[in-house]
């Protein structure tokens, strides 16, 4: 699948062999809505893909860390579809390879690639293929045939080339160790037919360095023909007397033949480049070669979030006057999430004379609470639409107590992030009994935050009658009966302390979605 061109469409194929396997079944995590019933909508859905196996993400919060081994192996089944998958994955579990390094670096002529892909072999343990060991491998008749070409036109065709890519890593030290591609891909050509093999790496480096420096530097380099180490006259001389002697000097490092390279690596590597969204790292190769290496290793050694189909539930929680309006409208416009508002829904249904809304008025009316079992109906008639099921919600205003979080998890709407706003008692009281309205311009106003300019619009200010004091102890009273049965059951929940600056606690919220914080040691 080319991820050149994301977002596009899931091909139906993968959803198909996905159904009348079972495969997501087999691959269902407690807690998570049912991954089959899932799938069957992604077919028609646009998605973002970093890999073969085409999978969704949601605006630019990464995904949450999950199970590598479970993630490589569904990537796996849908690529390979298998006939029957259970061998399959059986010999996948065997490989016990999720973890192994699978890095490739690019980067131009000169710019010391090959120099950090040997230091990551070493430091690693890994297997380094580059096209010379690739075509210099006596027991491939496909490598013989390479070789031949390579000598009679120093290049080798890209469909040969990938083969040999293949087999190598077929090995079983690439299976058991990992692998590290020196320089390929060179074209988008090349990248296309390895997602098409189902060669994923796990990490993409792309070092980078002006034009002008890579001429200099690659006129001083130098090989070593027995150990293949690269040197340099300047930058990386070797001290050994014996090591000096026996360097050569490589073909085709004049400065009009590196200026040509430079040329072709160029029209080629921003073709490469989005083949490997989101995996994919610069690093600049303009310094020494010690601190290149070492940002290259911090990258590889860091994980990336998981590729597993993901969709956003964030449910905010905490007494009126928290701010989870605020935060859930500033989640909603970062990360393109559906706004859900319970009171919101229930005033919408009224005023829209809809079937539910005619049973609600009622209850409005006499300023009674809406009974559960209607709530959840108008809840789920929205929660069900295409577009809260596509981009994900964001939740407030529901569940109040322990009734109604259940009835929310027996109708299959399981929140996946659970935020507390915890505000002082004072704080709220000071945030909402102050609060004012103008009957004539309709302006609010704030008796401490933001007083009315004159005495004559303060003297016509009218308060609502929910801000009044008794009203506000009431609801947090409420609140706080039923808030300790609240965090028992959402045990993952993040408590944030929510009486600061609105855009701190955004950062806060923001932060517990992209990078949840630890769970507690008991």
């Amino acid at each position: 699948m080319d991820a050149t061109i994301a977002p596009h469409r899931i091909p139906p194929e993968m959803p198909q062999y996905g159904e009348e396997n079972h495969i997501f079944e087999l691959m269902q995590v407690t807690g998570h809505p049912c991954p089959s019933r899932r799938w069957r909508r992604l077919g028609s859905l646009h998605c973002d893909v970093g890999c073969a196996a085409g999978t969704r993400s949601w605006g630019r919060v990464a995904r949450p860390r999950s199970s590598p081994t479970r993630d490589n192996m569904l990537e796996q089944l849908l690529i390979h579809q298998p006939e029957d998958p259970i061998p399959f994955m059986i010999q996948h579990l065997h490989r016990d390879n999720d973890n192994v390094p699978r890095i490739v670096i690019l980067g131009p002529p000169a710019s010391g690639k090959t120099t950090i892909a040997m230091w990551l072999c070493k430091h690693l343990n890994s297997s380094l293929l580059t096209l010379e060991n690739l075509i210099l491998n006596e027991f491939s008749y496909t490598a013989t045939e390479a070789r031949r070409l390579y000598l009679q036109r120093k290049t080798v065709p890209s469909a040969l080339l990938v083969q040999l890519i293949q087999e190598r890593l077929a090995e079983e030290d690439c299976i058991k160790q990992g692998w590290i591609l020196d320089g390929i891909p060179e074209t988008r050509e090349q990248a296309l037919r390895i997602q098409t093999l189902g060669i994923t790496p796990r990490h993409v480096i792309v070092l980078s360095a002006p034009d002008t420096v890579l001429i200099e530097r690659n006129l001083g380099k130098r090989i070593d023909p027995q150990t293949g180490e690269i040197y340099h006259t300047t930058f990386d001389w070797p001290p050994e007397s014996e090591i000096q002697n026996r360097l050569m000097v490589p073909e085709d490092i004049s400065e009009l033949e590196t200026a040509q390279k430079l040329l072709e690596y160029h029209r080629n590597i921003v073709r490469v480049i989005p083949s490997y969204p989101k995996i994919l790292k610069v690093i600049s190769a303009d310094q020494p070669c010690v601190d290149v290496f070492y940002q290259a290793l911090t990258y590889v050694q860091s994980n990336h979030r998981t590729n597993a189909p993901f969709t956003p539930r964030v449910l905010l929680l905490g007494p009126v006057g928290s701010g989870k309006s605020l935060q859930a409208a500033l989640l909603a416009q970062k990360y393109r999430l559906v706004n859900v508002c319970c009171g919101q829904l229930l005033k919408e249904a009224v005023a829209d004379r809809t079937t539910f809304g005619e049973l609600i008025q009622p209850f409005f009316e006499k300023e009674m609470a809406v009974p559960d079992s209607l709530l959840m109906k108008v809840l789920s008639q929205r929660l069900d639409q295409q577009d809260c099921i596509q981009k994900g919600w964001v939740l407030h205003g529901v569940p109040r107590d322990l009734d109604q979080a259940h009835l929310l998890n027996r109708l299959g709407y399981n929140p996946n992030r659970v935020f507390f706003l915890n505000v002082p008692f004072d704080s709220i009281m000071e945030r909402l009994t102050l609060r004012r309205i103008d009957p004539v311009t309709g302006e609010r106003y704030h008796l401490m935050y933001k007083p009315p300019p004159t005495m004559e619009i303060q003297a016509r200010l009218l308060q609502n009658p929910k801000d009044a004091e008794e009203q506000v102890k009431l609801k947090m009273d409420l609140f706080y009966r039923n808030s300790a049965d609240l965090e028992q059951l959402y045990g993952s929940a993040i408590t944030l302390n929510g009486d600061q600056d609105p855009y701190t606690v955004f950062e806060y919220i923001e932060s517990g979605i992209i990078n949840p914080l630890p769970k507690k040691i008991p």
